[in-house]
């Protein structure tokens, strides 16, 4: 849930459509809605692409996934 919130916080901060940044991607806008409503997570590969279409690196996205969390075995 925390990347498909960040996707969206993304998308909504450049003031972008779903067309363009499927567009900026390389992504189609049917997977970039999916993602972000949560229908499906997309693979490595996917968050590569939209990591670089905003111009932050696939960690700064994952990093998302790690607050409020305290790591496995803790």
């Amino acid at each position: 849930m925390a990347l498909r919130t960040e996707l969206a916080r993304l998308r909504a901060d450049r003031g972008w459509t779903y067309d363009q940044l499927a567009e900026r991607s390389g992504l189609s806008r049917r997977t970039v809605i999916e993602i972000e409503q949560g229908r499906t997570i997309g693979t490595l590969a996917t968050w590569h692409a939209l990591a670089h279409a905003f111009d932050v690196s696939v960690g700064a996205l994952a990093d998302k996934l790690c607050e409020g969390h305290a790591p496995p075995g803790a």
